[in-house]
Parts: structure tokens; sequence; C-alpha cells
């Protein structure tokens, strides 16, 4: 019992922050989400009408629909190219080159910087009428998009219609410029696929070598398949990061999911609900369903990574 004591008062500091800042916020959120509360009077109990009205929502398109949309929308794109992205680059970088590692800190750079700092300067960057980016494609005589200003989505049918490119302006609106925000800060992605790298058998790439495999067959047939462990972590984590994505869209988005609710993203939803609008019990409910499909998307990637993720060297 002395042994119990003596470890119990050394793990104390982390046993009341676990069960204060998070067990305690967990479960009151789970009763608030059935109760009607407004932070000033005290939650009383309404049922299911919190669900009933997520539900609602979820099939007229609008509220957390339009968020649901939205955040699926950044996220399907946002993290492929990131892995996509993110192991060509390290794949670059691991060539030994004169100024390898002057490459190296350029790429990883933009993931050190501040999100408010990234996003006033995409923000001026992306600007339609005088950032750089569009005067640059003016200049080349190519398609001006209207970025944060417009609601459009370049990964849509519309995109391929006669009229989407009319006017002199891409079919390319907030939630495009929101994913090119994103690659642009997959630095510490990189230096994860570069260490992983690294760490891959020399003897693999000589013994591929000696039976004639060029780059591209080494890359895909040694490099690829050893990099799929460290591809499914940043996939997780990348899917959880890119849902729980709050600061630069509150930023982009003047607070309130602009233009045209085109980028009210599930977080910035859930923080409007309860702290500008005080619907504690229906901003309760959302963090509650993006638990469950957060938890139901990391079990699905989980239940496939036998599937596609090698193990051969473990």
């Amino acid at each position: 019992m002395r042994q119990w004591l003596t470890a119990a008062s050394f793990a104390s500091p982390w046993l009341v922050g676990l069960l204060a800042l998070f067990v305690y916020p967990f479960l009151v959120s789970l009763y608030w989400s059935f109760c009607q509360y407004d932070l000033i009077n005290p939650p009383h109990l309404v049922g299911l009408a919190n669900y009933q009205q997520l539900g609602s929502e979820l099939a007229s398109g609008t509220g957390i629909g339009k968020a649901l949309w939205n955040t699926s929308y950044y996220a399907c794109i946002s993290v492929p190219l990131s892995i996509v992205i993110g192991v060509g680059l390290a794949s670059l970088l691991s060539c030994e080159i004169r100024g390898q590692s002057i490459f190296r800190t350029l790429f990883y750079l933009p993931s050190v910087i501040p999100v408010v700092a990234s996003s006033i300067l995409w923000m001026w960057l992306l600007n339609p009428a005088d950032g750089l980016v569009n005067s640059i494609l003016g200049w080349l005589g190519l398609w001006q998009p209207q970025w944060f200003a417009s609601p459009d989505e370049f990964f849509s049918p519309h995109t391929f219609s006669a009229s989407a490119w009319q006017n002199n302006s891409a079919p390319v609106g907030s939630k495009d410029a929101l994913i090119l925000m994103s690659l642009w800060g997959m630095g510490n992605f990189m230096v994860i696929y570069l260490a992983a790298i690294g760490d891959i058998p020399k003897s693999l790439y000589e013994a591929a070598r000696i039976d004639g495999a060029g780059p591209l067959t080494r890359f895909w047939n040694v490099t690829l398949p050893l990099l799929t462990p460290i591809i499914f972590f940043n996939l997780v984590m990348g899917l959880i990061q890119s849902v729980q994505a709050f600061t630069q869209i509150y930023i982009v988005s003047e607070g309130r999911g602009a233009p045209a609710d085109s980028t009210l993203m599930l977080s910035l939803h859930l923080f409007l609900s309860a702290f500008q609008h005080l619907d504690m019990g229906y901003a309760s409910a959302v963090a509650w369903l993006l638990f469950v499909l957060l938890s139901l998307a990391t079990w699905f990637l989980f239940a496939t990574s036998r599937r596609w993720v090698y193990e051969g060297l473990r």
C-alpha cells in the first residue's frame, strides 16, 4: 500500500489533469447534448431534440449538413495531396546533392510559421484584386480565381462546364484556397518521411539495382512499400488535424464561414453555435457527432490498413 501511494502521489498531477480537463468535460458535454443550455440559465433536459435538429439539417443540407460537406471536401482532398506531395518531396530531398540541407530547410520553414501570420500572408497573396498570385496569373494571360471571395469548388461537375471558365476566372473558391494553404505547411510530415527513408536498408536498393531496377522501379517496389506504415500514421493524423482545423478557417472566413458558408467547417460551426448563438446543448451534440464520425473514419482506416500497409521489416 505504501508503494502504491507513493506511485499515485507522483502520478497525481497527471491524474488530476486527466479527470478535471478530459474526463469531466467529456461526460458533461454528453449530458449537455440532451439539454437546452445557453450558459446563463441552468440546463434542462430536452431529450433528443438537439440530435433531431442535427438530423433535419443533415437531410436538408443546411447548418451541420453544409459544415459536414465543407469539411469532407477539405479533408478528402488536402490529406491525400499532402501525402503524395510529402512523399515526393522527401524522396527528392533524400538524394545526395549539393545544398541538400538548404533545400530541406526551405521546405520545412513554412511549417514553423505561426498559423495567424501564415493565414494573413495567404489572404494577401490570394487577394483577387491586387494579390501577388493573381497578378502573376494575369501577367501570364491565365485565368484569375476569386479565391477566398468565391464559394466555387474546383472538384465539382460544374468545373467541366463551358460557363465555368468564362469572365477570365477559374472555378476555384475558398475551400480550394484553404487546401493550398494546408499544402504549403506540410514540412513536418515531410521530415517524418525523410527519417523513414533514411532508415530503409541500403542493401535493398543495391539488390534492386543489381537486378536491373531503375529509379522509378526502386521507388515503387522498395521505398513506397516500406513507407506505408508512416503513410498510414500521417493519414490518420492528417485526417484528424484537417477535421479539427479552426484558426486559419476563422481568420480567412471573417469568423462566420464567408463567403456564403463555403468555409463553414464543423469546428467553426461548433464554435459559433456555442459562443455566438449561446446554444451549448446543440454545440455539444455537434461535438459528439464529430467524435463519432472521426472514430468511425479512424476505425475504417485501421480495418483496411492490413490490406496495404507493409510490415515486412518489423
